[in-house]
């Protein structure tokens, strides 16, 4: 499952080599031109990072950051800066409007995705071979084995990567077109119900060790994985 990439930049030619270059190091890029389109892209794709121009019309990149920040289904998604200021205070101030790195424009390919692979590292533990441990369960991507409060649970592909999104985004409520995309892919083509179907199942895995609560639904909205209950 490739990570999602939000590119928020309103110059065409530097949002046409930030796509480039993102597709071709296998991630897949979004789009926006300003922040108005940079909220629509996050309500309807949930990406895992976000590119953000300093300079955009209309809502400067340092107050979508803010924003961002402030919001709870967006507070926790990684966000790069990308600025044509280079002073030590401007990249103090962006660094402080939530930015998790900050890029000097102009810079080479290579130093992009050295920095969008650190943050990645850091942030989005989908994207790694780590073993999650969260709430009494413990599952490795490597070896594709699921315990469960120390059981040993069976799980079938879809249901592991279920398992292992809601294991590394706790606490953000997903919906069923969100979970489509980031479980399932832009393109496989479903419908939203089989979602339903695969949580059941994945309930029932869980069943048994007293865990299923954990998957709560939120009506109207979709699906969160919560140890909060």
């Amino acid at each position: 499952m490739s990570a999602k990439i939000l590119i928020v930049e309103d110059e065409p030619a530097i949002q046409e080599l930030l796509v480039f270059n993102v597709t071709q190091a296998g991630f897949e890029a979004l789009r926006a031109d300003d922040a108005e389109q940079a909220w629509e892209q996050i309500r309807d794709h949930a990406p895992d990072m976000i590119l953000l121009d300093w300079m955009l019309p209309g809502t400067s990149g340092v107050v979508l950051a803010r924003q961002l920040r402030s919001e709870a289904r967006t507070k926790d998604i990684p966000i790069i800066m990308l600025t044509a200021r280079g002073d030590e205070r401007d990249k103090v101030l962006g660094l402080e409007s939530g930015a998790d790195d900050y890029i000097t424009k102009p810079f080479s390919p290579r130093e992009l995705m050295a920095r969008i692979r650190a943050v990645m590292r850091r942030q989005l533990p989908t994207l790694s071979d780590d073993t999650v441990s969260i709430g009494g369960l413990e599952l490795s991507p490597t070896s594709h084995r699921v315990t469960a409060k120390g059981m040993s649970i069976e799980l079938g592909p879809t249901e592991f990567r279920l398992l292992h999104f809601f294991m590394t985004h706790v606490e953000r409520v997903y919906s069923r077109t969100q979970l489509l995309d980031q479980v399932w892919g832009t393109q496989v083509f479903v419908e939203e119900r089989t979602v339903d179907v695969h949580i059941r199942r994945l309930r029932a895995s869980l069943e048994a060790s007293g865990l299923d609560n954990l998957i709560q639904t939120v009506r109207g909205s979709g699906y969160r994985f919560s140890i909060n209950l």
